[in-house]
């Protein structure tokens, strides 16, 4: 069939509408022709199912592809994702993102779409406010968000995004208040030998130093003192008044870590909705987070790795697929926290099968 390239559109008359959406689901129906996209059109090309015309000029699929790619941002790895979901038997429509993604068996108009697809080079940027306006868009309409990154080698892939709360199952402990402590360099060290074990056994704060003292993170410190269990005392003040107050301990601890204050955050955040939180490092992320511990000796694998971000984050792609594909090989779910406001969110990425 013959069609005519109009602008970013290509418009098919006759019988396409027989031979080619109701058959295909291609294009959208108008009231004497049938309008394809640039995308579908370079594939029912490349598939010989149709002929485009420029000026009177047949274009082969080399030209078709130069023109559109001119007309379209992205268009090259536009074309990537839609050829290879098409090819695994889904029907693709455009969509809030680039693509609305039918399931298996589905068609439009007879069933609901399922994912909204968002087509991607490796080598762009994901600002993180534009990713949160696409999921909560996608919420809202009650699809799937998908990411489907497109690397050097024109392989994808698919990453499911949503947004998530986070709520504990971990039992809470009652402390003795006024436990003491005190700052060294970048940790806080407990005297307290009574309450040594039931930090650190029970509840999972810290490390112990020897049998009788426990060492805290700046971040776990910081949340037992604005809680008032702790009293933290400067040890590089020789005086007798020198307790740190929890804003004068905050400035400290933000001089050894600059983003203290959003780990803190987030932190305290998770550890209120009865999650246990331990440091991540070793997996490249501010924290690995536990749903339910009810003492050391019945610790199992976290379920999480949570890491803090700015509101105004912009994603990397490789960085991204580097820690969510940690994250997934030790059978966790990668999220990153960030505030909104006087809120922490929480959006979960991970690797998806399509």
């Amino acid at each position: 069939m013959y069609g005519h390239l109009c602008g970013s559109t290509v418009h098919l008359g006759g019988g396409a509408r027989e031979i080619i959406y109701d058959t295909g689901f291609f294009g959208r129906p108008k009231d004497d022709y049938l309008e394809l996209t640039l995308i579908e059109s370079v594939y029912l090309h490349y598939k010989g199912r149709i002929t485009v015309e420029l000026d009177g000029k047949d274009l082969d699929l080399e030209d078709l592809i130069y023109k559109s790619s001119r007309r379209m941002d992205n268009f090259e790895v536009k074309y990537i994702v839609y050829k290879d979901l098409r090819e695994r038997g889904y029907y693709i429509k455009p969509g809030v993102t680039d693509f609305r993604v039918y399931p298996r068996g589905g068609r439009p108009g007879s069933t609901p779409s399922k994912y909204f697809v968002q087509a991607l080079s490796e080598r762009q940027i994901l600002p993180l406010p534009q990713l949160i306006r696409q999921v909560e868009t996608t919420d809202n309409l009650k699809k799937e968000m998908i990411l489907a990154v497109v690397d050097e080698e024109s392989d994808i892939t698919f990453y499911s995004t949503k947004l998530r709360s986070m709520k504990g199952e971990s039992k809470k402990i009652s402390l003795n208040n006024d436990i003491r402590a005190s700052l060294l360099e970048d940790r806080v060290i407990v005297w307290d030998i009574q309450e040594t074990q039931n930090l650190h056994n029970e509840l999972l704060y810290g490390k112990p130093l020897d049998e009788k003292r426990l060492h805290l993170s700046l971040i776990e410190a910081a949340y037992l003192q604005v809680n008032g269990l702790i009293i933290i005392r400067d040890s590089k003040k020789d005086v007798k008044n020198n307790i740190l107050a929890p804003d004068i301990f905050a400035e400290q601890a933000a001089i050894v870590d600059p983003d203290f204050p959003l780990k803190l955050a987030v932190y305290k955040d998770l550890r209120d909705q009865g999650m246990v939180v331990k440091t991540g490092y070793k997996f490249g992320s501010h924290y690995r987070v536990y749903k339910k511990v009810n003492s050391k000796s019945k610790m199992k694998h976290s379920e999480f790795l949570v890491h803090a971000i700015d509101n105004d984050h912009i994603f990397n792609l490789p960085q991204l697929s580097r820690a969510v594909r940690l994250a997934h090989s030790v059978r966790k779910q990668m999220i990153f926290a960030w505030k909104a406001g006087n809120n922490i969110r929480y959006l979960e990425i991970g690797r998806i099968k399509m």
